[in-house]
């Protein structure tokens, strides 16, 4: 059973919302975000990526960007953006990206379900990338940035979200990308509503925030560490998420680019491909129709390839993914990519920036691309219940949750 309770919530007054809202810190970098905070004085991303306040070259990791996140996030409360609820209460978040929309819950998760395994991952995680946000979590004493869970579907928190949703909305705006994001507040009386509908769930799915997540807990079993005489109550033994239905999900492509051919000529290069799959040069940009099918671009022309019969072992959920096989037969033996994680001749381009992104980078300073065939949900849950994990870069989901519209204190 997942335990997801409710929390009392700091976020921005009807007002501010907009203004506020910012895409994740970790899709943009320090350049960008100045950018956006210089026509946006109110930007969550003063928060996020603190170091935007001191002057170019500053370590984002030094000890006082931390503070000054903790300080930028109190300011809010301080100077009237924010609002802080009187109680704790489960919201309800919707973002809308073309024709399609993805609906969730807003509460917190529990910390003991990651560690005994009841919210599943699927990715590993870096070190340095956890110790970044542990160090902003802990001094800011809030978890910032919503965790994007996943769940099989459940008729009950349909039924209560399609409550909401028929209501007017507290927040309703158009965000970057043309994401249109509203927000819901649910009434505290249907709090148990929603922790039971939960408890009826036998387990949750990390979909996106793998390092914020681990980094989210560890800052927890710190905390508990300093507290011995906690009972479990506390705030700091759970963690802000938003709960989506995974037949509301769609997972994008995540492309790969690699910097040279590894010394191969024309000839040896497509010799070797041709070895797994069939090549077809296609006239426009490859974007693969199913699994087992991937598009080449390469000084200039796309290529469709096929892997041949009999290559892929089905019986293998990860082994049998497009970006396993990729790494497995081209880019490990074919262009020497050991190691995708840290190789610093390859790179990941997300499905959201199309495949003329690609094309550009081709003529820029990379020698080929690859597009691939996105991962399913399915895939994802099948290996987390596994126990596995996936490739690095093995998924791409759009739209990204926005960060400062729900802020959890852990004290």
């Amino acid at each position: 059973m997942a335990v997801v309770k409710p929390f009392a919530a700091a976020r921005p007054k009807k007002e501010y919302a907009a203004q506020v809202a910012a895409l994740p810190y970790d899709v943009m970098n320090t350049a960008e975000a100045a950018a956006r905070a210089e026509k946006n004085a109110l930007t969550f991303l003063r928060v996020d990526r603190a170091e935007i306040d001191f002057a170019p070259g500053q370590d984002p990791y030094a000890p006082e960007v931390y503070a000054k996140a903790a300080e930028n996030l109190n300011a809010y409360l301080a100077n009237g953006v924010f609002l802080r609820e009187d109680g704790p209460r489960f919201y309800i978040y919707r973002q809308q990206m073309g024709q399609r929309a993805q609906t969730g819950v807003v509460g917190t998760a529990s910390v003991d379900d990651y560690l005994n395994g009841a919210i599943k991952r699927h990715e590993l995680t870096r070190a340095d990338k956890e110790e970044d946000r542990i160090r902003h979590v802990d001094t800011c004493n809030a978890n910032t940035g919503p965790i994007f869970l996943a769940y099989r579907g459940s008729a009950a928190l349909r039924a209560l979200i399609e409550k909401y949703t028929a209501r007017a909305p507290e927040y309703d705006f158009v965000s970057e990308g043309d994401v249109k994001n509203t927000v819901w507040v649910m009434d505290p009386a249907d709090n148990a509503a929603v922790e039971g509908a939960f408890a009826e769930i036998p387990c949750l799915y990390i979909a996106d925030g793998h390092h914020r997540c681990a980094s989210a807990v560890k800052v927890a079993l710190k905390r508990r560490a300093e507290n011995p005489d906690y009972d479990g109550s506390e705030e700091f033994n759970r963690f802000l998420a938003v709960f989506f239905d995974a037949a509301d999900l769609k997972i994008m492509d995540y492309n790969r680019l690699l910097k040279d051919t590894n010394g191969h000529t024309d000839e040896a290069l497509f010799q070797k491909l041709g070895e797994y799959f069939t090549l077809a040069p296609e006239a426009a940009p490859v974007a693969p129709a199913k699994r087992h099918e991937f598009g080449m671009y390469y000084k200039g022309q796309w290529y469709r390839l096929t892997l041949k019969d009999g290559v892929a072992d089905e019986t293998d959920a990860v082994a049998s993914l497009d970006v396993s096989l990729l790494q497995k037969l081209v880019n490990g033996p074919v262009f020497g990519i050991g190691d995708p994680r840290t190789d610093q001749r390859i790179d990941f381009v997300g499905g959201i920036r199309g495949l003329k992104e690609l094309e550009k980078r081709c003529g820029e300073d990379m020698a080929l691309a690859f597009s691939m065939y996105p991962t399913s949900m399915e895939e994802l849950m099948a290996i987390a219940d596994a126990g596995q994990i996936m490739p690095p870069k093995s998924t791409w989901f759009e739209p990204k949750l926005l960060s400062g519209l729900f802020i959890h204190y852990l004290s």
